[in-house]
This record gives C-alpha cells, sequence and structure tokens, in this order.
C-alpha cells in the first residue's frame, strides 16, 4: 500500500501545480477549450491559492494536489489532480472516500464539478456514490455531483 498523506502547498509549489494541471488535464481542457499555453498560465495565476491548496504525496513524492472549501452546510472539493503516472493506484478514491466520512461525521454534503469530458473522473465519482444534479456552465459543459453526507455509518 502506498503511503498517502497532504501537506500545505506553498508558493514554491506554484510551477509544479501548473505542470501537474497540464500533465492530469490537459486533454480534458484542450477538447472544451484547446490548450493555449500563454492563457492556461494566465488562468493558473488567478486561481491558484496556496491557502487552499494542499499537495498530495504518495511515498514522500509530490504527485497530485487538492483544494477542498468547507462551509457550514457543505464540503466543496474544487480540484483533485493526480499526475498521470500515479492514477489508478487508489490514491484519489483514498483521499474522496476521506472527505465522505468527514462528510458523514458533520451530516454534510460532499459536493464537485467534473467536466462533461472527463469521463474517467466522472466514473470514478459515480462508483464513490457522488450521484448528478445539476448541468451547468457555457453550454452545460459541468456537471455538479453531490454526496449526501450522513447516509452512510460514520467510519465505514
Amino acid at each position: 500500500m502506498t503511503a498517502i498523506g497532504l501537506r500545505p502547498a506553498t508558493a514554491a509549489d506554484d510551477e509544479f501545480c501548473f505542470r501537474l494541471h497540464k500533465a492530469a488535464m490537459g486533454d480534458v481542457v484542450a477538447a472544451i477549450w484547446g490548450w493555449d499555453e500563454q492563457d492556461q498560465r494566465d488562468h493558473h495565476a488567478r486561481v491558484f491559492n496556496p491557502a487552499n491548496t494542499q499537495i498530495i504525496t504518495a511515498d514522500g513524492a509530490d504527485v497530485g494536489m487538492l483544494s477542498v472549501d468547507e462551509g457550514p452546510t457543505e464540503i466543496y472539493l474544487g480540484r483533485i489532480e493526480i499526475l498521470p503516472e500515479y492514477q489508478g493506484r487508489g490514491i484519489g478514491t483514498h483521499l474522496i472516500t476521506e472527505l465522505q466520512r468527514r462528510a458523514d461525521r458533520r451530516g454534510q454534503d460532499l459536493i464537485l464539478d467534473v467536466l462533461v469530458v472527463n469521463h474517467r473522473a466522472h466514473a470514478l465519482y459515480r462508483r464513490l456514490g457522488l450521484r448528478d444534479v445539476a448541468r451547468h456552465g457555457e453550454g452545460n459543459i459541468k456537471i455538479r455531483m453531490r454526496y449526501r453526507g450522513g447516509s452512510r455509518p460514520p467510519g465505514e
């Protein structure tokens, strides 16, 4: 079993997170908008917030990023991105399951948005018990998904 951890992101993680986004999401972004390197760098500069980002580690190596916003009634998974060579190893499943346990303990919902062309991620979220609740964004390119917290016993 891989030792999965999280550490706070710092400003020094900026370039790693951009390269991660390109590796993990480049094909998905390109399928909808096309990949323009400068536009993507500009977008990253606007949205990367080390204060709200954790770096995912596997056996001590930086392999991904996680961004979660916790509100009074729900937990919003803003981003989870894992380097392609570490995908399919249960890392995302582990982290999302931990968020579901937190939602269960708090009686909150876990929500997220997934791009309609990201079939692999959508299938993972459905397998983990999240359900489609709405489509939104320009051209309905995003699927809002929800896990009802408290829908299974805590610790399960």
